[in-house]
């Protein structure tokens, strides 16, 4: 598949993760765990939703932390940010403390608002997936720095891939482990080129 051949392919061969969907609702309703706001502009996001359950998704947070997160926190513009909602706020502390043991978390972000607004970015996005009745999911999705949606439209097993099943630790080990190094060497590259651009 062409998309995951940009290591041996030059620049013009390079083929960027599709866009699955513009227009994802910005985090302006969300705070973080520290009291600060949150944003997807310029800055490549994988976005979760823990809502009111973040003990039964911690299973989730450690695949990613693992397979995901430990090999890209570094990249500057880099973020995880994960929904959840006030009652939320003590697991969430004690969570951070076990990523510690994985790595710096740093660049993880936990979002607290309303379940309403947690709905609202949800339903944002052009996924057909639906959040529980505690506005939770396992699927986790990757915004990029314009804010849109990126994902598969030629996968082998779905057709098309909006978001990633965190609870699957071979998607997540495959699949979303590469997608996420294509979407980085994108910025990457135009980084690359921009800097060129100014050097001539």
């Amino acid at each position: 598949m062409s998309v995951y051949l940009f290591f041996a392919s030059g620049v013009n061969n390079f083929v960027k993760l599709p866009v699955m969907g513009s227009d994802v609702v910005e985090l302006t309703a969300f705070t973080s765990e520290e009291g600060e706001s949150l944003q997807f502009k310029d800055k490549i996001t994988i976005l979760g939703f823990f809502g009111s359950d973040l003990e039964g998704k911690k299973a989730n947070a450690f695949n990613l932390a693992h397979k995901i997160y430990k090999k890209n926190h570094q990249f500057d513009e880099f973020q995880f940010v994960f929904l959840a909602t006030p009652d939320q706020k003590e697991q969430v502390l004690a969570l951070k403390e076990k990523l510690k043991e994985i790595e710096d978390p740093e660049n993880w972000k936990f979002g607290f608002g309303s379940s309403a607004d947690i709905e609202k970015v949800f339903y944002s996005l052009p996924a057909q997936y639906r959040l529980n009745d505690k506005t939770a999911t396992d699927f986790v999705f990757i915004i990029d720095k314009e804010g849109n949606l990126r994902g598969r439209d030629d996968d082998e097993d779905f057709g098309v891939l909006f978001g990633y099943n965190a609870a699957d630790y071979a998607e997540v080990n495959n699949k979303m482990s590469d997608d996420v190094k294509v979407v980085l060497a994108e910025y990457r590259l135009a980084l690359k080129k921009y800097k060129s651009d100014r050097e001539i």
